[in-house]
């Protein structure tokens, strides 16, 4: 008796519904991602076993660099643009409503208020060029010249009025920068009864 053969069916899978659906979710989050910004300030953070990530909202950065030079940055566009609103009635500087936009874009700066608008108006390729931002005045002398003071205040101010939460605070120091220069941050920071905030580091290479 002859034996019935089987027929064979194909094993190609049609891929095609996979596929678009893969292009979709590509497309939408290319379309949905916010490009990081280059920083204005590169510095080498010392390295440490603390694993804690840091906070995606909420947050003030203030950069410590090279010389002393100070920088700051606030997450959220809200929040900067509102910052920028505060510090304009504090020192009486006006800012139009296309400069609140393109500053609420920039993530970190350290200019003297006095020079804020000419960094606004530039390309943001240009506005990292290295030196060419001296860093925000934080003499500790006198209140109206210790601008980087009245940042912080104003971002704290502008996160709660518009988050309803405390701004939470993250010093980032250069490695090779001295004790002094971080020491007069934080003497800035509990002039504000700031007494808790984090320190960037590094991981360490053993530990990676």
């Amino acid at each position: 008796m002859p034996r019935v053969k089987v027929k064979r069916t194909s094993t190609t899978i049609d891929m095609t519904a996979m596929c678009d659906v893969s292009f979709l979710l590509l497309t939408f989050f290319i379309l949905t991602a916010t490009a990081r910004q280059p920083e204005p300030l590169q510095v080498d953070t010392p390295a440490s076993t603390t694993q804690t990530k840091v906070p995606d909202d909420n947050l003030a950065m203030i950069i410590v660099g090279d010389d002393g030079k100070l920088f700051f940055g606030v997450k959220g566009r809200e929040t900067r643009s509102r910052m920028l609103e505060l510090m304009s009635e504090k020192y009486s500087t006006p800012f139009s409503q296309e400069e609140k936009e393109r500053f609420s874009l920039i993530e970190s700066f350290g200019v003297p208020m006095g020079n804020l608008k000419q960094i606004i108006a530039m390309d943001g390729n240009d506005r990292v060029t290295p030196g060419l931002q001296p860093g925000i005045p934080a003499d500790t002398t006198d209140a109206i010249t210790n601008e980087l003071y009245h940042w912080i205040y104003s971002a704290r101010v502008a996160t709660k009025e518009l988050q309803n939460v405390d701004m939470r605070v993250s010093i980032k120091g250069d490695a090779a920068e001295k004790y002094p220069a971080i020491k007069n941050v934080i003497d800035i920071l509990q002039s504000q009864k700031l007494n808790k905030f984090s320190l960037i580091t590094s991981l360490r290479n053993e530990d990676f």
